[in-house]
């Protein structure tokens, strides 16, 4: 026998109250299903498309069969997951004629690439032809891959908080995951990092700051490129996943930024929770951003509280580059910067 504190320290445990799996060393393992089967049907439910034939929403979530769970060994996560999705889509031409149809994608799992992912949509048989199955077969399930893909974000970083534990000496090892599927990685800035945060429960410390841009558009338009989710997805050039309202929720830059709008004043102001990927879990920031007619220009005043001290450069220099510029450069609505 060991003499005490000479002991295998994947054993030891008087370090932490609770004595629970110490340096992350035992097999755990979490149940994603019923949470994933939400995830899915809310992510999945009204989305929409549209274009000069008519529009296109996705009405019922009929069926999401499957599982899903995460296991932590050795201080690494890795995701299974498999399911079988079947929706109701129903289009109104510019007619204002009704048609309904179905979609089916049967191969949402860890080992398929999102873009090996196979959605099929169909019209209902006793339903005349329309323009509006192509829209759905193309902008649709373009829309549908990306939603998906969001949902594999979401299992990576939000249901994962808590599986990996500080070790003995207080650090947490990085998270890492074995699952096939695979999200482009475009980074908000080049020190960026899609590793899921870890939750530490410290008190870090924080900044204010604000930031003023001009563009040559209206306030309309320009409070409109923020909440609209083609218009997020045209000036990032990255997949998005935006729901404009009050209290709807935005995941952009494949996850490494993500948020929830919680207080909207239309073509005048938003504020939001938000946050990088990589901050501590939970912690996210306040942005307040107002909307200023300058007759033939609108001035953007963003305030910012609650970013982390180390991170204030970084989000000036992303809010510079990713969202003053990037509107800029894709819908014409520049001036100098200052």
């Amino acid at each position: 026998m060991a003499k005490w504190g000479e002991g295998d320290p994947r054993w030891i445990v008087e370090e932490r109250a609770d004595a629970t799996n110490v340096n992350n060393w035992h097999w755990t393992e979490r149940d994603a299903t019923n949470w994933s089967s939400d995830k899915l049907k809310s992510l999945l439910l009204g989305l929409i498309v549209e274009n000069e034939e008519g529009s296109c929403e996705v009405t019922e979530v009929a069926k999401v069969e499957g599982e899903a769970s995460i296991n932590n060994r050795k201080g690494k996560l890795i995701f299974f997951y498999e399911w079988n999705l079947k929706a109701t889509w129903t289009g109104v031409s510019k007619a204002g004629v009704k048609y309904t149809g179905s979609i089916d994608v049967p191969n949402l799992s860890d080992e398929n690439d999102m873009e090996d992912l196979d959605i099929s949509v169909s019209l209902n048989k006793d339903e005349p032809e329309t323009p509006l199955t192509k829209l759905m077969r193309t902008k649709g399930a373009d829309n549908i891959r990306q939603v998906l893909g969001s949902y594999v974000g979401y299992l990576k970083t939000e249901f994962t908080q808590g599986m990996i534990l500080p070790t003995a000496n207080g650090v947490a090892k990085t998270t890492t995951s074995q699952s096939k599927a695979k999200l482009n990685k475009t980074q908000i800035s080049s020190s960026g990092s899609t590793v899921a945060p870890i939750n530490t429960g410290v008190k870090i410390p924080t900044c204010k700051f604000s930031m003023r841009e001009k563009f040559l558009t209206s306030p309309a338009d320009l409070y409109r490129v923020f909440l609209n989710q083609d218009m997020v997805q045209a000036f990032t050039h990255a997949p998005a996943s935006v729901d404009g309202e009050k209290g709807g929720k935005f995941r952009l830059l494949d996850g490494n930024v993500f948020g929830e709008f919680t207080d909207l004043v239309p073509d005048e102001k938003i504020v939001m929770k938000w946050r990088y990927n990589n901050w501590p879990a939970e912690h996210y920031s306040t942005i307040s951003m107002t909307f200023k007619d300058r007759s033939s220009e609108t001035e953007l005043k963003v305030d910012c509280r609650g970013v982390p001290d180390n991170e204030e450069d970084r989000t000036k220099e992303g809010w510079k580059r990713y969202y003053f510029e990037a509107i800029k450069q894709t819908f014409g609505f520049g001036s100098r910067l200052y």
